[in-house]
């Protein structure tokens, strides 16, 4: 065992002879020095990965010195610190990795501080545990916080297409879709969240991305082909919300103007200045340093979402007494078999993407406090996919059947902005509203991703830059919370905010590109790489055996997936060919 003070471990990075890294990413001189911090394991024992052949133990740490990175070349400032009486000793454990004996040596004294065997497993009890077990700063999700971010990433204003959907499919094959969906979403996110550390599902490595996930356990092409998916999707999703966000505020424009004008007024809008101001406003929420600190607009975005489809099911509801009548024939809409065809693909297209957030699961569940003492974060995820997709499939079987049953065939492809209603308006004004809110949110949720994988990216490749590592408090308006602005996130991120709003403006059809991305990607993210990560871990550490029955339901669903994906892609193809006529870049109007 030895004893080292903070300037003797910063000599020990300096030589090379140590190589510490905290945090999760390393500033110039390779060493962070914190304020104030005990961590503790469950076994007494946190482990940090440092270079390639050693393991650092921190039985107990306590430093006090400047809570900013120190160089390692730093002098350290020692009569300083004696003076301030704040130099206490660091207890580290140094072994090498595979090897079943412990190099243990005596405690040493190092200028005047003695560590006793009992000074070295003392924890304050008064003290928070503010690490968690791979020196980041202990994660404070709950089942709440993630159910939140579940919702926000899922129930998006496509709910308020379903109608249109069901109406392609019929009632019999649209309400099985729906349960057929919502069930191949929960079974492959419960595979999903296991993959979160590994081998173990409780005590492994954490996989901070769905990409590091992949790479734990399929391979490098494998990496490749999940990253390209995964972020592809991710990118069309913010334009694709940038548009949908830009046509409610449209539709609260034109809700207005046919209240004062009359129903057959034109009230022709343009998008582009709407998307401008969804630009604006995304610009100063992609400055939230993470996925962690965006748990209060998930909140509020998922509330958002619940109040929108509420209003969509009780206008339908109310039209259903009106009319006297459950309208809509038992197979749908009917058309001469062409079009059908393209319809059905569409529609198929449209309800299984809806209920996908894979591409974001692993991301949300590394928010998520789990042990020693909470819950493990697999299973904390397992019940907010659980809740989450339980709301969902509650307001997507409502909005989707309530609404084929109020309009038939007939129903619009956006029940609020298609103007199936147009009264009372104030409604149709604050489901607009809520629309947008939701949006703006859910925008972040699948932003963040690719915002984290660029800047861990950029960092690892320049890490003596202190451009991309200075950071400063910013207050949040009329609240008492503050948030790190970085220089380097600043301009990173204004640069993508910008060139996401560009490419929206500028294709109007976007939606039927992002149809077709979402089309592409659904069976490797949803289905295949969950699955591909379960059966390569079955019967290692804590995993049960795959049993024949496991492995039959598996090559089952994704035969059928594959399938209905493939049908799906070739639907999008054609709604892209159609919106391609008659359009013309930077001219978005309605």
């Amino acid at each position: 065992m030895q004893v080292f003070q903070p300037a003797a471990l910063a000599q020990l990075v300096e030589r090379k002879a140590l190589n510490l890294v905290v945090g999760g990413s390393s500033p110039p001189g390779g060493v962070f020095l914190f304020l104030n911090f005990t961590v503790v394991h469950a076994n007494g024992a946190p482990m940090c990965q440092v270079d390639g052949n050693m393991t650092i133990v921190f039985l107990t740490v306590s430093l006090h010195v400047d809570n900013k990175s120190a160089p390692a070349a730093a002098k350290p400032r020692r009569n300083e610190e004696a003076e301030r009486g704040e130099t206490e000793a660091m207890v580290v454990e140094v072994f090498n990795k595979g090897s079943s004996e412990q190099s243990v040596q005596p405690v040493q004294e190092m200028e005047g501080n003695v560590v006793s065997p009992d000074e070295e497993n003392a924890v304050d009890p008064r003290k928070e545990v503010e690490f968690d077990d791979d020196m980041k700063p202990a994660r404070t999700g709950t089942v709440l916080h993630a159910t939140a971010h579940v919702v926000t990433a899922v129930i998006g204003s496509g709910v308020l297409g379903l109608p249109w959907s069901i109406a392609q499919l019929g009632w019999l094959v649209g309400t099985l879709m729906l349960v057929f969906f919502a069930w191949v979403t929960l079974y492959t996110s419960n595979l999903l969240a296991d993959s979160y550390r590994y081998p173990d599902p409780v005590t492994g490595r954490r996989n901070y991305t769905y990409k590091d996930a992949v790479s734990a356990q399929l391979g490098k092409r494998q990496v490749i082909f999940c990253a390209v998916a995964q972020y592809l999707n991710l990118l069309g999703t913010a334009v694709g919300y940038t548009v949908t966000t830009a046509t409610s505020m449209v539709g609260l424009q034109r809700s207005n103007c046919f209240h004062r004008e009359g129903h057959g007024s034109k009230c022709h809008a343009s998008n582009i200045p709407y998307m401008m101001i969804c630009g604006s406003i995304q610009l100063l929420l992609s400055q939230f340093p993470d996925f962690s600190t965006l748990k209060f607009i998930s909140i509020v975005a998922a509330c958002m979402s619940c109040i929108y489809s509420s209003i969509g099911l009780g206008l339908s509801l109310s039209r259903v007494i009106a009319n006297g009548e459950v309208r809509g024939p038992l197979w749908g809409t009917e058309l001469a078999a062409a079009p059908k065809t393209w319809a059905v693909a569409q529609a198929l297209g449209n309800i299984g993407f809806a209920y996908s957030f894979s591409m974001v699961l692993i991301e949300i569940q590394d928010t998520v406090r789990g042990p020693p003492r909470f819950t493990p974060e697999n299973k904390t995820m397992k019940d907010a996919a659980r809740n989450g997709i339980g709301i969902t499939t509650f307001f997507y079987t409502l909005v989707g059947c309530l609404g084929y049953g109020s309009f038939g065939v007939k129903a619009p492809g956006n029940i609020l902005t298609g103007f199936g209603f147009y009264n009372p308006f104030w409604l149709l004004d604050i489901g607009n509203l809520c629309v947008v809110i939701h949006l703006l949110g859910a925008y972040q949720v699948y932003a963040q991703p690719i915002f984290a994988a660029v800047e861990s990216s950029v960092r690892a490749r320049w890490p003596e830059s202190s451009f991309l590592y200075d950071e400063q408090k910013a207050r949040i308006p009329f609240t008492r919370h503050t948030f790190t602005v970085s220089k380097f996130r600043l301009v990173w991120r204004t640069f993508f905010v910008v060139l996401v709003t560009l490419v929206a403006s500028a294709i109007p059809f976007f939606n039927d590109i992002n149809g077709l991305i979402g089309a592409i990607s659904f069976f490797p993210l949803t289905v295949y790489f969950p699955t591909a990560l379960f059966l390569n871990s079955c019967g290692k550490a804590g995993r049960p055996e795959c049993s024949r029955k496991n492995r039959w339901r598996i090559w089952v669903l994704r035969v059928v997936s594959g399938l209905i994906t493939l049908v799906a892609v070739v639907g999008s193809f054609q709604g892209i060919i159609e919106s391609v006529k008659g359009t013309r870049l930077f001219h978005s109007s309605n």
